[in-house]
């Protein structure tokens, strides 16, 4: 799609550990300003809370006067086609929408998470999936202290998704939101969202694949914490007793990795490194035991020809094909995914067709190009729907 060169203001909360929501950000920043795009980023850090009071950051989180002042006065100066927000909690606040509505100026908001939903953003409570939240205001979550396990944070959280709702702010004052996948969708609209303003669009990565090398060994890449199902994997590993499993990430599990037969940590590791250890692996494997949005790992390795053993939850099956790009399992059942992992292993030639496979996936709906024509036409959408109004 040709469009002129635009204005984008891209708004984004970065976290105090860099994940996946941030390096998608950075990355559709990238892109937009490699096709000529004059893009500004309107930023704060999760690094800013620890010199606030707990009062000061509960009322920045429900509505920052302060940055919406100084999203105003950007906006007045830069003069954007569109704004794209990432992600606005905690210090940005959903104040911007407002800005930018007063202004004319359309908003796409990409739904990187659930938190819209529920105060934990991923539906999930004591190890398993829970939907107390969906559709309803968020009480149950704020009694139960389901954000970081403090009723006072997520009572806050609680507060700004319901004043928020209240308001009207998330029903008329983004103009178009993207969803990352069919299942994540469903979830909204579930919820009582406009069905009218969802787009969908996955995410992407743009690198040059390394050569592949002889492949061997199950690798993980992300954050060692109990959602991503790190004691599931480290179970299956035993199980299996002659594994070789390598782990890539840091986290609050950390210390679930040690003295484990078979499983050698990594630690944290460049992007490079990353898909190094893809282009030697005989599969990824995603144990989650909470609903996953869109894993940018998944893309790297569909992009390495690196299939995926993936939980049977959540959008992991609409992304993982079983037995074409990879293989599911139970979710949170080290046993099947001991038993996927020893097929993989006896498997060779049809990990490696599915390896291929993966990479087909990639390169039909993966690329940077794709992804750019399917953000340039939901840019012209939203800039349309709001010059008709």
């Amino acid at each position: 799609m040709t469009m002129h060169k635009l204005k984008v203001v891209v708004a984004h909360n970065a976290y105090q550990l860099k994940g996946g929501e941030d390096a998608v950000m950075e990355a559709e920043l990238a892109l937009l300003r490699s096709q000529g795009h004059d893009v500004a980023l309107f930023s704060r850090h999760n690094d800013d809370i620890g010199s606030m009071s707990a009062p000061s950051l509960a009322l920045q989180t429900i509505w920052s006067t302060a940055a919406a002042q100084e999203f105003e006065a950007l906006l007045r100066r830069f003069k954007p086609d569109v704004v794209h927000v990432h992600n606005t909690f905690p210090l940005i606040s959903p104040a911007i929408y407002w800005v930018a509505d007063r202004l004319g100026v359309p908003v796409v908001q990409t739904l990187h998470n659930f938190r819209l939903l529920c105060p934990q953003a991923i539906f999930l409570r004591n190890g398993k999936v829970c939907e107390d939240c969906l559709g309803k205001l968020p009480w149950r979550g704020a009694l139960r202290g389901c954000y970081r396990e403090s009723r006072m944070q997520t009572t806050v959280l609680a507060g700004m998704v319901t004043i928020h709702q209240a308001m009207g702010t998330w029903h008329h004052k983004v103009t178009r939101y993207i969803a990352l996948n069919d299942f994540c969708r469903s979830k909204f609209l579930a919820a009582g969202f406009p069905e009218d303003r969802f787009r969908l669009k996955p995410n992407f990565v743009d690198f040059d694949a390394p050569p592949l090398a002889q492949r061997n060994g199950f690798l993980f890449v992300g954050r060692l914490s109990s959602e991503k199902g790190i004691d599931v994997l480290v179970r299956a590993t035993q199980l299996m007793g002659n594994a070789q499993v390598s782990v890539a990430g840091t986290g609050p599990q950390s210390n679930l990795l040690q003295g484990v037969q078979g499983l050698t940590a990594l630690g944290s590791l460049s992007v490079q490194q990353v898909q190094q250890a893809m282009a030697n692996a005989t599969a990824l494997v995603l144990p989650s035991i909470c609903y996953e949005s869109f894993p940018r790992t998944l893309v790297e390795a569909f992009g390495c020809g690196l299939p995926v053993i993936a939980s049977r939850l959540g959008a992991l099956p609409n992304l993982v094909v079983d037995g074409y790009t990879g293989l599911l399992f139970e979710a949170g059942n080290a046993a099947d995914l001991a038993e996927k992992m020893h097929w993989a292993e006896t498997h060779p030639q049809a990990m490696a067709d599915m390896g291929r496979n993966a990479r087909a996936e990639y390169e039909a709906k993966y690329t940077a190009e794709s992804n750019y024509t399917q953000l340039i036409a939901i840019y012209a959408d939203a800039i349309a729907t709001k010059n008709a109004t």
